[in-house]
């Protein structure tokens, strides 16, 4: 497998926050030459085996995943896990925890919402949801644009979804270290997602790094849908630099949100060692 170039392992399916099914996805990233995809819900591993058997179906490998929401340093940061064990008690019992509160958090989301003026919000995000226990502010959004609200979701998460704004209320997450555990313990490697979205200043982000290796952490996106050229050029250095693996995703949620379709990156710097090269023997093939 050493010779796989394209991969995309950071999408999201309806079992989170996306849009499509977990099969569909498996046919789009088959149809853009996805030569091994990954499919990483937010805290919540339920579409695992339909993505896997549609994966193989279809002729692709599939490396398990799953982005885990975290606290740090005052901002949600999100860890990738990879080639983990889906049927691990110890990571099913985690992920159960950390989406505990959400429907309490979207009913106070509503509250704030409605102090300015928009009624029904909770009634009305739920239209989007597939799974009640990952009610998020990507529903809401959806919502409030559909409404007429907003003019999309940029605008939505500029005027109310983020610190400060009406609809804005904070999830306490899972720790860093946690996190990497239940990944570990399932026989899985830990990556940083999008590690350019965080705004940390240099010394937070190398405490975020050395922390995250402390626990066991190995890899980090270089090349995502949200990361610039010049944030490509930054964390291949930051790769090399603390000898991480680099791993590749669209982070993929809709055809007609998402500015990076499945299989559509930048390919990762030569002089990297791609995450799936540690994940060999954790790669599900036809």
């Amino acid at each position: 497998m050493s010779n796989i170039t394209n991969a995309d392992l950071h999408c999201h399916s309806k079992v989170s926050d996306g849009t499509l099914e977990p099969e569909a996805l498996a046919q789009r990233a088959q149809a853009n030459g996805v030569e091994l995809w990954a499919l990483t819900d937010h805290d919540e591993i339920g579409g695992q085996q339909r993505a896997l058997d549609a994966a193989l179906a279809l002729g692709m490998p599939y490396l398990t995943g799953c982005e885990i929401s975290v606290s740090f340093a005052g901002k949600v940061v999100h860890i990738v896990g990879l080639g983990f064990d889906h049927t691990d008690p110890g990571m099913l019992a985690g992920l159960q925890a950390t989406r505990g509160g959400r429907a309490e958090r979207a009913r106070e989301m509503a509250a704030g919402l409605a102090r300015v003026g928009i009624q029904g919000a909770y009634e009305g995000a739920l239209q989007y949801v597939s799974n009640p226990d990952l009610i998020s502010r990507t529903h809401f959004a959806r919502w409030l644009v559909d409404a007429g609200h907003c003019g999309d979701v940029p605008e939505v998460f500029r005027r109310f979804l983020t610190e400060g704004k009406p609809g804005y209320v904070e999830h306490k997450w899972a720790r860093l270290g946690d996190a990497v555990r239940w990944i570990k313990e399932a026989s899985g490697v830990a990556v940083i997602a999008h590690p350019a979205r965080y705004g940390f200043t240099p010394t937070v982000e190398y405490a975020l790094i050395t922390e995250f290796i402390a626990h066991g952490g190995r890899g980090i996106e270089v090349v995502t849908g949200s990361h610039t050229a010049a944030d490509a050029v930054r964390y291949t250095d930051t790769a090399e630099e603390f000898g991480l693996l680099a791993s590749r995703g669209s982070d993929f949620h809709s055809p007609t949100e998402s500015h990076t379709d499945l299989g559509k990156l930048d390919m990762l710097p030569g002089r990297l060692t791609p995450v799936w090269t540690a994940l060999e023997e954790r790669i599900h093939r036809p």
